[in-house]
């Protein structure tokens, strides 16, 4: 047990010393304050730079039906959209031209056919603006109405009614479904916390083969198998790597949580844990996502430790981990595409895939109300696996941190086990 913990903070320690973790965390944890109080930089350089008289925008519209300048000016006074309607007598060759010399941002030109339809124009030099068009689109259509309605000789209350809204309530039945509020609420923490287990596993993981490739590129690896059995030297490797990411986790999340309680303005903060799902945290899915995070450090962990072992040069680790990295992401992938729907007959059957488990289950048992022998038989599942993975990978890696020259594949893996053997 002494050199179990000996290699368990040798390996702790040395990471958490290392100058690449120490400035990463102290980034993320920087980056996390500034966008909490993104907001009030904002407002800080718009009134250092008059920032709230360079968003007033004049449009030039030139109406050749000279009825429908006077209800847009109308429209956009009511709405107070930032925008001032003037009115323009040039031609649309001159507003173009002036559009492209950047004389003017944009001009909207409008007219009547005969069945008083309204016809609009909006050129600019950029194609990729569409607040302002959007604006425009709406007004004219309010616009437009109002035309029709009065050609018509509506009433203002014939024309509401006309287009009242129908309304609509959707009721699911399923025993494993939640309402609508229930799913919008859960599916913003789901998705955070989906990301959070994702990245970690993946950048833990690969720190581990890495961490492992660069004791035997240096030979330390021959020194520490004589006096440590290469089983704890692996599981040590594993659990204080593993450590390290709890501490950093736990670092950027409270520095999360002070950085948006520390905001200014309360509602702001409010509202941040409202639509991520924060402001009504359910025990009992937090508490899934910590375990789910641990069984799948733990089993693509084992899994980067044994394909570490194979590599002689840190240069190859990335191209031997390649298989595992796809299993991630495609797990992921399947996650990502059950929020807008978890029922979907393919997460069930997925979910129990250990090396899916992690994130698909984690996303059923967030925003589905499931039996409970679901959970904890992917849970078992889980555990045998890596248990299994473990007694394999020991095995594997008995041998594998022997071998040394180029590594050609996973084939590789037989050799390990047979120099294990010796």
């Amino acid at each position: 047990m002494r050199e179990f913990m000996i290699i368990f903070k040798q390996a702790f320690m040395t990471k958490a010393k290392t100058k690449s973790f120490i400035i990463t965390t102290a980034l993320m944890m920087v980056a996390i304050f500034l966008f909490a109080n993104m907001g009030k930089i904002i407002d800080s350089v718009q009134d250092m730079t008059g920032g709230d008289d360079a968003s007033e925008t004049v449009l030039f519209v030139r109406d050749e039906s000279g009825a429908l300048i006077e209800r847009l000016k109308t429209q956009f006074e009511a709405n107070e959209s930032g925008t001032t309607v003037e009115s323009s007598d040039q031609s649309e060759q001159k507003l173009t031209e002036q559009v492209k010399e950047g004389e003017i941002d944009s001009f909207l030109t409008l007219s009547l056919d005969d069945t008083n339809t309204i016809h609009a124009k909006y050129t600019t030099m950029s194609a990729m603006e569409f607040t302002l068009p959007m604006m425009l689109q709406d007004a004219l259509q309010s616009i437009q109405t109002e035309m029709q309605a009065d050609q018509l000789s509506l009433s203002a209350e014939q024309v509401e009614t006309l287009f009242a809204p129908i309304t609509f309530e959707q009721q699911s039945v399923s025993p494993s479904s939640k309402t609508e509020e229930e799913l919008s609420q859960a599916r913003g923490l789901v998705y955070v916390l989906m990301f959070l287990i994702y990245f970690a596993v993946i950048i833990y993981s690969s720190m581990i083969a890495t961490e492992v490739a660069t004791e035997k590129s240096s030979r330390v690896m021959e020194i520490l198998i004589s006096s440590v059995s290469p089983v704890k030297h692996m599981f040590a490797k594993v659990l204080g790597i593993g450590s390290l990411g709890l501490v950093q986790m736990v670092l950027l999340g409270g520095a999360g949580y002070i950085a948006l309680k520390s905001t200014s303005s309360a509602e702001s903060a409010d509202g941040f844990f409202s639509v991520f799902g924060f402001s009504n945290l359910n025990v009992g899915t937090i508490v899934y996502a910590i375990l789910f995070f641990l069984l799948g450090y733990f089993l693509y962990a084992t899994l980067a430790a044994l394909l570490g072992s194979l590599v002689s040069r840190t240069e190859d680790v990335q191209q031997m981990i390649l298989p595992m990295s796809l299993l991630i992401v495609a797990a992921f992938i399947i996650a990502v595409t059950g929020l807008s729907n978890p029922e979907m007959a393919y997460l069930q059957y997925a979910s129990f895939f250990p090396f899916f488990t992690p994130l698909v289950m984690f996303l059923r048992v967030g925003m589905l109300d499931l039996p409970f022998w679901e959970p904890v038989l992917s849970i078992v599942i889980m555990l045998v696996t890596i248990f299994v993975l473990g007694w394999f990978g020991a095995r594997v890696y008995r041998g594998g941190v022997l071998m040394y020259g180029p590594s050609r594949s996973l084939k590789d893996i037989k050799k390990a086990i047979q120099l294990g053997k010796e």
